[in-house]
């Protein structure tokens, strides 16, 4: 953990029973960064925001956020921050632009930075043209966007979004993640909590959660390393027969190569895993055509493992340490 990080966790637990609740959290946000929360339903993501808000005292751990503890909030520290909670909480009967207004009222903003506001964030989340639409008579996708402007009226540094994205259709998912980037560039720090694993790849960090636990938080990258051991360079040998002799070759070089294996569903396919797929390629190819007699290669890439994969892939390494530990 760095003195810049914007959330500090450390053994948090809020137990309510029954097996709900959140269990030994410990992780970090850094400034300016974007915190992906990924996990089934039900998992404890939206509790875990809500600890960090202040508005859930754990009963274990401590927190910290923008370096205060939540439950001691003033004032000005929430005025630092935004939260866009799952549900539409503004009122339908007001516009748009009433809506937005309204927010900015709780802070008292002046009028004049209020208009200006507005208008520069109704632009951003494309609704200008809907300023004085009702809540009530807009779509659920406008809803979610209004919500985001409302969130930041009063221009806080740190945002959580809770499953802003469920159930809008993909092509206004990548708006919101293209929102969201754009607010962590001006530097701002960004908590997003979501079912939606492809995600990952928009995110700075990963938090994977299960049962409540955070079973890892890292970059996308180091994540699918984790899951996989490495990285995969996936090989078609020309001669499905040379597999057994191939697989013998690259398993004897155990000092790069961490594991081999038969592609599922392949006759003539091997998985190589290795540090750095990329970087090991060439010497992967070298150490298997310089054999005598020669290993042929039909063809060899860098396999690229979704992140439905990896987070399949965490939650089974979990289940089966819960299963030896005989939890």
């Amino acid at each position: 953990m760095s003195p810049n990080d914007a959330i500090r966790s450390e053994d948090i637990e809020l137990d309510f029973g029954n097996g709900a609740g959140i269990f030994d959290q410990t992780y970090s946000v850094p400034e300016g960064t974007i915190l992906g929360m990924i996990g089934p339903s039900g998992c404890g993501k939206t509790t875990t925001c809500r600890v960090a808000l202040g508005l859930l005292t754990p009963q274990k751990g401590r927190i910290t956020t923008l370096g205060r503890t939540p439950t001691a909030f003033r004032a000005e520290d929430r005025e630092r921050i935004g939260y866009i909670p799952q549900q539409f909480v503004l009122y339908p009967r007001l516009s748009v632009a009433e809506n937005a207004a309204f927010v900015a009222s709780l802070y008292g903003m002046p009028a004049g930075q209020v208009r200006s506001r507005m208008d520069e964030l109704l632009a951003f989340v494309e609704l200008s043209d809907a300023r004085n639409r009702l809540g009530q008579n807009l779509s659920g996708g406008m809803q979610r966007r209004l919500m985001l402007a409302g969130a930041l009226m009063h221009d806080p540094i740190l945002l959580f979004a809770d499953e802003p994205t469920a159930g809008i259709d993909p092509v206004l998912r990548a708006r919101f993640w293209e929102y969201f980037r754009k607010l962590r560039d001006e530097g701002r720090t960004l908590v997003v909590t979501t079912q939606v694993v492809s995600e990952a790849v928009y995110c700075d960090y990963v938090a994977v959660m299960r049962k409540g636990r955070i079973l890892a938080v890292d970059t996308p990258a180091n994540l699918r390393k984790m899951a996989l051991g490495g990285e995969i360079i996936d090989v078609t040998l020309d001669d499905p027969d040379d597999m057994r002799r191939a697989m013998e070759t690259l398993r004897r070089w155990d000092d790069v190569v961490k594991a081999v294996h038969r592609a599922p569903g392949g006759e003539a396919d091997l998985h190589v895993v290795v540090d750095d797929a990329r970087e090991w390629l060439p010497e992967v190819l070298n150490r298997l055509e310089n054999q005598r007699p020669r290993i042929a290669i039909a063809g060899a890439a860098p396999l690229e493992v979704s992140y439905d994969e990896v987070f399949i892939k965490i939650m089974e390494q979990d289940q089966q340490r819960q299963e030896a530990q005989g939890g």
